[in-house]
């Protein structure tokens, strides 16, 4: 009757249905012989999970969490640049910087894999892949990643020797801090398909957990310290069944895929993980994709994608999907409200426009108002110099996600606050709780800037600028590099034009500008590494200031390169055109270099180019 009934459709649709057939039969039998559970559960549990699992994942609402209007995930996604390898360190690099290096590797033979394979062993490897950890830095796509991964498993299109797949994300699990579970109760409670099938044991089925944002995890994980758990029905702390399940002592046949930003992967010890994997984001063909599917006229998608080409900045920051996204919103506005004009070039401008065009859609969506009315009321004023001091704060303890305390702590109201969906989000947890955030890293450090600018409008501003970068270079992590580069932008006239009156006041005059960039190019920076001195460099195009870049670029095409003294802005210039120029190096000798000691210094980074 079965073979009857195949055999209209062809070859590979007649052996997925065997496929299945043979994996329910296999469940069947299973409970067939279990006298402790009803039989037919885990089928119909496994086609409810996959049911609930797709209407979950099957619409994204592109950087914005549930508003606006929701994309279907296979149409929108595009192919993340994945690689095997690396380990489970902290990078302490800010992930600019990160994004920097992850491009310069991109033109390497390195081991791609698609996010269909990430539990399949590489070549040569015989032992199963059991723990796999994703790193990847803010808003790369770890987390369409697991739903990506998650939809086609509930579509059937991939992994189907996997039964059950249970997504989690940190931030749901972060609520839970004080409550007691088992593992079947925690499942339980968030896939309810299998606490109505009364199903309380998963060691006869290949499961996968996973568990999405582990940098945004505010459990105590203690992995040396931690009972020892090893029965699924036994009620403890979410952070007891975590770090037991982490290191195989409880349900130890399951898959686990963790995700994490770089600065938090070491928090799990690398025992516990067979195979460290990093997003890379977007590489260049899938940067081109991207815009091209999200602008269907040829013509436009060929501008903005020539134009993003142009700024190195721009183009970098593209590896990051939500960049991809931010600049889309931004460039489609510019383009029909500025026909012909010019297009932003730093990632100042580019922010201020964005800033500006979620401010006209929060006025024409909520307040009734038009495309053409000031767009900078006093009630929105208000509320973005509360949203800039919370981003500068929790910037500064370095937290991406915050609570409601935090957000009353600096006088923001969580309703007023949730029209700014462009800008900043809400997300519902598990019993009603609601977890906030930017709807990017650098969005945060934005507004942390024009707070902070705001707050300095009548000091001093080439000291004020001077003492800032000399506190971030300081900074082993650097993680206030962006920060102060949106700082040195903000300091530009015809930036403070394009915000219109949100700054105040305020009017820097071009000889102080000349000051600010003077100071830069003569900075003594002893203690600073080599690495974090090109953030100096990258203040001076804020700045939009060419001249040392123009310099280099003159310098690299001579042919008398040792009469030319190089000054240390010189050195950070030429370490990073360097680094990010797409010509791969066969020498490179420091002393054929006219500098000083700390000028060779300052060029230590470039031998990472050098062909291998």
């Amino acid at each position: 009757t079965v073979c009857r009934a195949v055999r209209g459709f062809n070859m590979m649709d007649q052996l997925d249905i065997y496929e299945s057939l043979r994996r329910n039969m296999i469940i069947f039998l299973f409970f067939k012989r279990n006298k402790h559970q009803p039989e037919f559960n885990a089928p119909i549990c496994h086609r409810k999970l996959k049911s609930a699992l797709k209407k979950k994942f099957q619409c994204v609402f592109e950087g914005i969490s549930k508003a606006g209007n929701p994309t279907l995930l296979n149409q929108i996604y595009t192919e993340l640049y994945i690689t095997e390898g690396g380990t489970g360190e902290v990078n302490e690099e800010h992930e600019v910087r990160q994004i920097e290096t992850a491009s310069r590797k991109q033109d390497r033979a390195e081991t791609s894999i698609r996010q269909e394979d990430i539990f399949k062993p590489p070549p040569g490897r015989d032992q199963p892949i059991r723990t796999v950890m994703t790193k990847g830095v803010a808003g790369i796509g770890k987390t369409v990643l697991t739903q990506k991964f998650t939809l086609d498993w509930a579509e059937d299109k991939a992994n189907q020797d996997i039964e059950f797949t249970f997504p989690f994300t940190f931030r749901e699990l972060n609520v839970l801090k004080e409550k007691k579970f088992s593992l079947v109760e925690l499942v339980h409670l968030f896939f309810t398909e299998t606490k109505e099938a009364g199903m309380c044991s998963f060691d006869h089925f290949q499961v996968v957990f996973i568990f999405d944002g582990l940098d945004e995890c505010r459990l105590p994980l203690d992995f040396h310290n931690t009972e020892v758990l090893t029965d699924p029905t036994e009620s403890t702390s979410v952070d007891v069944l975590l770090t037991n399940l982490i290191r195989r002592k409880l349900l130890p046949s399951a898959r686990l895929w963790i995700t994490t930003r770089p600065a938090a992967a070491n928090q799990i010890p690398p025992q516990c993980v067979d195979m460290v994997t990093e997003v890379r984001g977007f590489n260049d063909p899938e940067k081109e994709e991207y815009f091209r599917k999200r602008f269907r006229h040829e013509e436009q998608a060929s501008r903005i994608i020539s134009h993003i080409k142009t700024s190195r900045s721009l183009h970098i920051m593209c590896h990051i999907p939500v960049f991809c996204w931010i600049t889309a919103t931004v460039l489609e506005e510019v383009l029909k409200t500025r026909e012909g004009g010019e297009l932003p070039k730093t990632l100042t401008e580019m922010y201020i426009h964005f800033l500006v065009v979620q401010s006209k859609l929060k006025k024409v969506k909520y307040d009734g108002g038009a495309e053409s009315d000031p767009h900078w009321s006093p009630e929105t004023r208000k509320m973005m110099e509360s949203l800039g001091k919370v981003a500068f704060e929790q910037l500064q303890k370095g937290n991406l996600i915050f609570y409601e305390s935090d957000l009353t702590e600096c006088g923001i109201d969580i309703r007023a606050a949730s029209v700014y969906s462009g800008i900043f989000k809400a997300e519902s947890v598990i019993f009603q709780k609601t977890v906030y955030c930017f709807v990017h890293l650098s969005v945060q450090e934005f507004l942390a800037a024009v707070y902070m600018f705001h707050c300095h409008t009548n000091r001093n501003k080439e000291d004020f600028l001077m003492a800032v970068l000399e506190k971030s270079l300081i900074n082993k992590n650097g993680h206030l590099d962006l920060f102060v580069r949106f700082l040195h932008g903000l300091s530009l006239q015809s930036n403070q034009r394009l915000l219109g009156g949100l700054l105040g006041q305020t009017e820097t005059k071009p000889e102080t500008i000349q000051r600010a960039i003077n100071n830069l190019k003569t900075m003594n920076g002893m203690k600073i590494s080599p690495d974090r001195s090109i953030n100096i460099f990258h203040c001076l195009m804020e700045l939009k200031d060419h001249s040392v870049h123009q310099e280099i670029q003159e310098f690299l095409k001579s042919e008398t390169r040792s009469d030319k003294k190089l000054s240390l802005i010189h050195c950070s210039a030429l370490a990073y055109m360097l680094q990010m120029s797409e010509a791969v190096l066969d020498e490179f000798d420091l002393k054929k270099y006219n500098t000083s000691t700390e000028g060779r210094r300052r060029l230590i980074p470039v031998p990472d180019r050098l062909r291998t």
